[in-house]
């Protein structure tokens, strides 16, 4: 049995104990309910879900509590005291009285009544019951639907009791009138404006409250003890006792200790056969293609070639990278990649990719690893890093290169993805082609990395089909956000490599919202005017030869990176030019430059941000039919 099938068993063994365990306690606090029974003396049977204060945990909800007070049942509150008249345990109702207004005593009732925790409620019968509304005035109300509270009212204020179904707003009261308190209460329908006398004998009699609609919560709460102990809040609020619902206890069992666990395994086995199927794509693939591909490592070499992972190189958004070194002495870069970040089609793509590959500018894969959940790929190592921390020094503080240097490099890479285009049977586009992507050795020869984002293509094709904008905004060509454009080629790697070479010979990335001169913001615009009118590149302490070559590198861009993908040269045409002469040049047309691109070097994330490209590009092209 294997690790994952191991843990599968397990977590169903756990459910499964867990459903009976819970069952059988569930039906031990039955019988302990059903033994609660207690009395203050007055003849009121207290049992579930009320209990008395003092009786054994579990004998009742903890927010049905009632107390003892000389013989009389007492329920307590935020609000005030209530004497209970009566219990109706078949109508899951309690009859209570503000202790202010019980036998006959003239005094204000208690603070403004709120039902006495979060499960009673208030039984309202819109025909009968009302609120006595308690208002102190500083002078005579002729009004006979405020009647006088004679014992309250002195010379200097009257106090009035006005009964209403809504509550009054102080708008409504009359100028000298505050209002004091309320309190429930149950009208007699023979009485229209009933005297003080009169609503004294009805507050007297009390108001109902009830539980009826949360006996589905009552039951919950009992018999699951983290409504009561776990939850706060809003968030108990809702879980434990949510309004106008109403669960027989049953179905909330069945559902949390019979459906819940059968959904969760039905999750796990879901997930366990995803996880079993990439693998098997994967073995499948490494079976098939074993008689060409590079040496296959197990987990633990590389561990061992990694020396634990203690030198780890850099972080992406695929996992992390970590120097190694092979029995042999050789250094190496090993890959490890994290499965949510990179999927079982990267990792056969670039296996697949570079594993047949031989070329002095493209990085060489010297093996692999896939064990279970654990992906790794071992590359060579490459000393001096990649290509953006050499031409932005400022952001990476890295070497800066003469221009003959700089033309040495952009002559590798160009080798290197035009043998991807025609080097191998089929032609592979890379659609990730940026600084970041291009590795330099010890001697700083460039090598095209990373193609967890390459597909191949047969050669005779003129077009490539893709069902995903693939890339990193600021190297993406158009037609890959929108086939409006054109088709996707070879040329869309073009495209790339022309920012690559502007970005080159300006020291610095394309987009560059913090330039003193708004004209120089967006680089390749800025260049293409200065080349037009034959203006110079503002190069310092540079002699005619390196003038030569940074205005060489930046015509052959501005030729790389037009919109439409026919007006493009091939890689092929690209290393002639840069191979030849200066002289030999055109000046290209003026491409279209979209001020979107200050977001360079982010990778495509949403739809809305491919939107947002096109819809610039189209701004600045004045697109038309000409660009389909």
């Amino acid at each position: 049995m294997s690790s994952e099938e191991a843990s599968i068993f397990s977590t169903f063994l756990f459910c499964l104990l867990m459903f009976v365990f819970s069952t059988s306690e569930i039906e031990a606090r039955k019988l302990e309910v059903e033994k609660c029974s207690s009395s203050c003396g007055d003849g009121k049977n207290i049992s579930y879900p009320l209990h008395l204060k003092g009786d054994p945990a579990g004998c009742g909800h903890p927010e049905l509590e009632l107390s003892c007070e000389s013989n009389k049942t007492i329920l307590e509150s935020n609000s005030g005291k209530y004497y209970v008249k009566r219990i109706s345990y078949d109508k899951s109702t309690i009859s209570v009285v503000d202790a202010n207004l019980a036998y006959g005593s003239c005094s204000f009732p208690s603070t403004s009544f709120s039902p006495p925790g979060l499960i009673f409620r208030y039984y309202f019968d819109y025909n009968l019951n009302s609120y006595a509304y308690y208002v102190n005035c500083s002078s005579n109300i002729v009004d006979q639907a405020y009647a006088k509270v004679p014992c309250l009212s002195n010379n200097q204020s009257n106090v009035y009791v006005y009964v209403a179904h809504d509550f009054i707003e102080t708008t409504h009261l009359p100028d000298s009138c505050a209002f004091i308190t309320k309190v429930p209460v149950v009208l007699n329908g023979s009485v229209d404006k009933p005297s003080y006398e009169d609503l004294r004998k009805l507050l007297e009699s009390g108001f109902d409250l009830t539980w009826s609609d949360w006996s589905w919560s009552l039951s919950m709460t009992h018999f699951f003890p983290e409504c009561n102990d776990y939850y706060g809040g809003i968030i108990r609020k809702f879980i434990c006792y949510q309004d106008d619902i109403r669960f027989p206890v049953d179905v909330l069992i069945i559902g949390r200790f019979i459906l819940a666990p059968i959904v969760f395994l039905v999750f796990l086995i879901h997930k366990y056969r995803t996880t079993l199927q990439t693998v098997d794509n994967i073995e499948k693939f490494l079976h098939n293609q074993q008689s060409w591909m590079p040496k296959r490592y197990s987990y633990p070499e590389i561990i061992a070639v990694t020396n634990h992972f203690t030198h780890k190189l850099g972080q992406g958004g695929f996992g992390s990278v970590y120097k190694g070194q092979l029995h042999t002495g050789r250094l190496i870069a090993v890959k490890m990649l994290e499965n949510s970040k990179f999927s079982a089609e990267e990792f056969i793509n670039e296996v697949s990719t570079i594993g047949r590959i031989h070329h002095v500018n493209v990085v060489q894969l010297l093996g692999f690893c896939s064990e279970g959940s654990k992906r790794a790929l071992v590359y060579e190592f490459m000393p001096n890093g990649s290509l953006d921390r050499h031409i932005f020094p400022k952001e990476n503080k890295g070497q800066t290169f003469g221009w003959e240097k700089l033309q040495e490099i952009a002559l590798g890479t160009a080798r290197g993805v035009e043998y991807l285009h025609n080097g191998c049977d089929m032609c592979i586009l890379h659609f990730d082609i940026k600084p970041h992507n291009i590795l330099l050795d010890h001697n700083f020869i460039p090598k095209v990395s990373d193609f967890g984002l390459a597909k191949f293509h047969p050669k005779e094709n003129d077009f490539v089909s893709i069902s995903a904008t693939r890339g990193t905004i600021g190297y993406i060509a158009p037609e890959l956000i929108s086939r409006n454009f054109g088709t996707v080629s070879c040329k869309s790697d073009v495209y790339g490599f022309g920012m690559v070479l502007l970005e080159m010979a300006g020291g610095r990335r394309n987009s560059n919202m913090n330039a003193i001169r708004s004209s120089k913001a967006y680089f390749p615009s800025w260049v293409y005017d200065q080349l037009n009118k034959g203006g110079d590149l503002e190069l310092r302490n540079v002699t005619e030869i390196e003038s030569v070559i940074a205005r060489k590198l930046c015509m052959i861009g501005l030729w790389c990176i037009q919109v439409k993908p026919a007006d493009r040269p091939s890689m092929t045409k690209v290393l002639e030019m840069l191979e030849g002469s200066m002289d030999d040049l055109q000046m290209p047309p003026k491409p279209c430059f979209s001020s979107s691109r200050h977001i360079s070097g982010r990778e495509i994330e949403s739809d809305s941000s491919t939107e947002f490209l096109v819809s610039e590009w189209i701004e600045e092209c004045s697109f038309n039919d000409s660009y389909a």
